[in-house]
């Protein structure tokens, strides 16, 4: 179910890699304390006029600490997209996939025409959330839900769900021991929080309950719906296989950054097949999720749906390339050779970083956001193409190679402050490169004639304060 946190769900499946944030390292709790706390909530779950049959389901929960430790060791995913999808995007799913779209054909076509999710996307989710059922999780998801949300970590996004997971009880959908799932409270065949469950979840075949443990029709019309809610946009694309046939502007390729598809044309980007994109304006990103050598994708408005499902770019490019393959795409390409780091790389890379004054975040091994932002810029100052990906040669270059100090982050901070005072849009003031800052500093570059390259500088900065 979308969240802004790694997914619990496919963790029954896979292995996960990394450490929490440093929040995560530095919030304790006092176990000796949960008894008091679980009578207040069960106060404000009276309140919240929760009835108190449901509120037994209290009784006997306990403090587990194995909850919170699985919560502190949680992380994205390390392997490479195309690791990762080689080993999600198997034979079986495909075959399952495929078999579910064909016996449940009328009911999917329903859904479609309700929500505009196509059945594909739905299977999709389908199968990399539990194997189409067969790993939903056997947590107590009352008992989970419990210490998450007495946990310091996290509270305010835990506690309205153990709220609502009393009141599916209180509905009558699920019976106590039926309650069961993921370790941070996801439920059901395509893993809905229990906020979900209660917002989207559709009684499809009308017995009166929302079954998403076992009732096939409750399961698709739900997710379909939950989608739907989460900003699907009626018969648009949402991920589509290009070839690259020429250089162009690498500091482009951002998820993010959603140009008109004629531009992507003008840039050589051509469909899969050779044939040439539609010089339209519908917007598109580049997304490049192994740097310009690996696979191309163009990422349309409906693909930032799958990064709400799940923030990690190797997990949402999977699922949406996975959804592409039920639509009728062939395998991925492989595209050219490309220098990946190991984990290990990956974190002497982000130390190198954290040193020239970037902010990657936790020094993690993960490409997140914030590392490829970081990346990005260094590649514009070593002249290595700034396709925003961690390779061999960039950490070479930046072992071996005397870098140029960059601006901290506080500075940063103060330049998009003077760019905002100018009129520029920098986006957020967080000290943080975006292309909007990017862009911003280009421009402002090319007004007061320094060279045009969107690094921040001192010298830009002390041009700009003066």
């Amino acid at each position: 179910m979308p969240r802004k946190h790694f997914m619990a769900g496919l963790a029954l499946a896979v292995g996960l890699a990394g450490a929490g944030p440093a929040l995560a390292q530095s919030c304790q709790n006092n176990p000796g304390q949960f008894p008091a706390w679980l009578d207040a909530f069960r106060a404000e779950a009276a309140a919240a006029g929760i009835s108190q049959n449901a509120i037994a389901a209290l009784n006997g929960v306990g403090y587990r600490q194995d909850i919170v430790n699985r919560d502190r060791a949680q992380g994205v995913f390390s392997q490479t997209f195309l690791e990762f999808s080689d080993r999600m995007v198997s034979q079986y799913r495909l075959d399952t996939g495929f078999a579910r779209l064909n016996q449940y054909a009328s009911l999917f076509a329903s859904v479609e025409q309700q929500t505009g999710v196509p059945g594909a996307v739905i299977v999709a989710f389908w199968a990399l959330e539990t194997d189409f059922g067969a790993n939903t999780g056997d947590e107590n998801t009352i008992s989970a839900l419990a210490t998450l949300a007495f946990d310091c970590r996290r509270p305010e996004q835990f506690r309205p769900q153990l709220l609502d997971a009393l009141r599916i009880l209180d509905r009558g959908d699920l019976t106590l021991s039926q309650l069961r799932g993921a370790w941070a409270g996801e439920i059901g065949q395509v893993q809905f929080q229990p906020t979900d469950y209660l917002r989207s979840g559709v009684d499809a075949d009308g017995n009166g309950r929302v079954d998403l443990l076992n009732d096939t029709a409750d399961i698709i019309a739900s997710a379909g719906n939950l989608i739907a809610y989460h900003g699907w946009q009626r018969g648009q694309p949402w991920l589509e296989e290009v070839t690259l046939t020429q250089a162009l502007p690498w500091e482009q390729a951002d998820v993010y950054n959603m140009l008109p598809r004629s531009q992507w044309a003008g840039w050589g980007v051509v469909r899969r097949d050779g044939s040439a994109l539609p010089s339209d304006r519908t917007p598109a990103s580049l997304l490049l999720p192994m740097g310009r050598n690996g696979p191309a994708f163009l990422a349309y408005d409906n693909f930032h749906v799958f990064l709400d499902w799940n923030e990690s770019l190797v997990y949402s490019t999977t699922a949406a390339y996975l959804a592409t393959r039920f639509a009728g795409a062939p395998r991925v390409s492989r595209g050219g050779t490309v220098n990946s780091l190991s984990l290990d790389q990956i974190r002497e890379l982000q130390r190198l970083l954290v040193g020239q004054g970037f902010n990657v975040g936790a020094i993690d091994g993960i490409i997140g956001a914030q590392t490829r932002i970081a990346v990005r810029t260094m590649q514009q100052r070593l002249g290595l193409p700034a396709d925003g990906y961690p390779t061999t040669e960039l950490l070479g270059a930046m072992r071996g190679t005397p870098v140029p100090a960059g601006l901290s982050q506080s500075q940063i901070a103060e330049l998009q402050s003077l760019l905002a005072a100018r009129g520029y849009d920098v986006g957020p003031i967080d000290g943080i490169m975006g292309a909007r800052t990017r862009a911003a500093i280009t421009a402002v570059q090319q007004q007061l004639g320094l060279p045009a390259d969107g690094i921040p500088t001192e010298e830009l900065l002390a041009r700009l304060r003066g």
